[in-house]
């Protein structure tokens, strides 16, 4: 994984953090294109939208269902 994306990874949500860390370190490098962009497009919304989105607590938008799936599955 490079170094940039590492760096947008850090959050200002310390849940989020350990979340997408370990993502990444467990299954971003084996996943698809698709999901890879659609991580790297969800990253790049605000902290609580996508900590309410993994929550369930909001709908998110249908690009970021698997994802999201994905990353619940490795907390």
């Amino acid at each position: 994984m490079e170094n940039s994306l590492r760096w947008r990874l850090r959050r200002g949500m310390k849940e989020l953090d350990v979340l997408f860390e370990r993502y990444a370190k467990l299954r971003y490098e084996t996943s698809d294109a698709a999901e890879r962009q659609a991580f790297e497009q969800l990253i790049t919304h605000e902290d609580p939208e996508i900590y309410a989105w993994l929550m369930n607590q909001a709908t998110p938008p249908g690009e970021y269902g698997h994802v999201l799936a994905q990353i619940r599955r490795h907390d």
